[in-house]
C-alpha cells in the first residue's frame, strides 16, 4: 500500500500514517491517545470511537509501529487496544484470546490477511492486520461484530489530527 509510508519529517505527533476512520465521517465522539516514548517518540496512537453518547466506545483501533512495547503480548493475554477497551467501559472481567484464525480481506486493491481473534468475552469483537510499512493494526468493538465493510472506511489520517499545539 503506497500511502501507508514512514513520513520523511519528523511531526509533533507519530511519525508513521495512521490508518483509521475518518472522525467526520463517524456520528459520535472521537478521542485519540498518542503513547510516548521516554525519548518523546511516538509508540503508538489509538482512537477510540463513542458512537453510544458519552457511555462508553463502541470501537478502539490502534495503530502500533514496529517496536513499540504495545505490541509485545504473551501467548493467550489481550492485544493493548483489547485491554483499552475494557478500561473505557469500566469492564474488571478477565478478558483472554482463546484463539485465532487468519482471514483474507480485500482493501480497496489490496490483499490483508487478517487475523480475527476469539476472546473469552464473546462482546468483544478484535482484529489485527499488519500494514506494509510493519505498523500493526487492530480493531476492537463492543457488542458488535466487525465485518468486511468496516477495512473500506479505513484510510490515512492527516498528521495535523495529532500534532499539537
Amino acid at each position: 500500500m503506497s500511502f501507508l509510508r514512514r513520513r520523511s519529517a519528523t511531526p509533533a505527533g507519530p511519525d508513521f500514517d495512521v490508518l483509521a476512520m475518518d472522525p467526520g465521517d463517524w456520528p459520535g465522539n472521537l478521542g485519540a491517545g498518542l503513547l510516548p516514548a521516554p525519548d518523546g517518540s511516538c509508540q503508538g496512537v489509538f482512537l477510540r470511537y463513542d458512537l453510544f453518547g458519552g457511555r462508553g466506545p463502541a470501537m478502539i483501533i490502534g495503530n502500533l509501529p514496529e517496536g513499540s512495547p504495545a505490541r509485545e503480548v504473551v501467548e493467550g493475554e489481550i492485544p493493548f487496544e483489547v485491554a483499552q477497551l475494557l478500561l473505557a467501559l469500566e469492564n474488571e472481567e478477565e478478558v483472554t484470546v482463546v484463539g485465532s484464525e487468519d482471514v483474507p480481506v480485500m482493501q480497496g486493491d489490496n490483499l490483508l490477511i487478517v487475523r480475527r481473534l476469539k476472546l473469552s468475552e464473546s462482546r468483544i469483537s478484535c482484529v489485527q492486520f499488519d500494514r506494509s510499512d510493519n505498523v500493526l493494526v487492530t480493531i476492537a468493538a463492543w457488542d458488535r461484530p466487525i465485518t468486511d465493510d468496516l477495512y473500506a472506511l479505513l484510510k490515512p489520517l492527516p498528521a495535523e489530527l495529532f500534532q499539537q499545539s
